[in-house]
């Protein structure tokens, strides 16, 4: 096994778990309940407290902090957690939150994300596998990211809303209603503007999935979305469709984006 290396200018408190493996940089501090897998590296000056796992074979870059408390006037100190998963590059200034009592006490990232430099997670945020948050983009709390979302750069994403699996939210994009999976949503107040086009293709979705997609985006314009859904549930649908009106029909503390008219 390889032994930790650890810079000598470094903080890390003695009961903090470290794996094998990890290089933590100059001048990092490391709290007492903070745990790292194994070959989890830490750049410089980067800071992991509270109650905080990082997964194996992440990555974090100068100046990033990870479990400092929730940026919430609720929290009141309570135990709540932070988990990374594995694989993630969390490059600088990047800001992770922990949970809240009243959120569910825990903060989750996937596993091989791209958090670019400035990118924040708020608390209670459930974020997906390969989700990437480009510069400066910030998920406020209690938000979830499925799977393979893409928020774009100096975007923000309002507390409790859902962004479906696929889903790609354009540059400088204020969400402030759920997403549904495989949508595009840009502009300043954002809107959904049709499918994620790329994504589904770099996921290999057939041409008759696409258009099946567009059919029923099509449809879900024309009136309430919930309504629409609820009828296009009854009838026969690709797997992809129905994802979309299963997402549509599940518990939500907000609206939908609706498509651009």
């Amino acid at each position: 096994m390889a032994e930790a290396w650890i810079h000598p200018s470094s903080v890390v408190d003695p009961a903090a778990k470290i794996g094998e493996g990890c290089e933590i940089g100059p001048f990092c501090v490391i709290g007492p309940e903070v745990t790292l897998g194994r070959r989890v590296v830490l750049k410089s000056h980067v800071v992991v407290a509270g109650e905080t796992l990082i997964g194996d074979e992440t990555t974090v870059f100068p100046f990033a902090s990870l479990g400092e408390v929730p940026q919430d006037l609720k929290f009141r100190g309570e135990r709540t957690r932070l988990e990374i998963g594995a694989r993630n590059r969390i490059r600088e200034y990047v800001t992770m939150n922990p949970g809240t009592e009243g959120g569910g006490g825990v903060t989750r990232i996937g596993d091989d994300g791209l958090f670019m430099a400035g990118s924040h997670v708020a608390h209670d945020c459930q974020i997906g596998n390969r989700a990437i948050l480009v510069n400066n983009a910030s998920v406020a709390g209690h938000c979830v990211l499925e799977d393979d979302v893409i928020v774009g750069g100096l975007s923000g994403v309002h507390q409790w809303v859902r962004i479906g699996r696929g889903a790609i939210i354009g540059a400088v994009t204020m969400v402030t209603a759920d997403v549904i999976p495989f949508g595009l949503v840009q502009g300043p107040r954002g809107h959904l503007d049709g499918l994620n086009l790329v994504g589904l293709k770099r996921r290999g979705a057939s041409r008759e999935e696409i258009h099946a997609l567009r059919d029923m985006l099509a449809q879900l314009g024309r009136g309430s979305f919930r309504d629409t859904a609820r009828h296009l549930a009854e009838g026969e649908n690709s797997a992809m469709v129905r994802e979309v009106l299963d997402f549509i029909l599940g518990p939500s503390d907000r609206s939908f984006l609706a498509p651009h008219p």
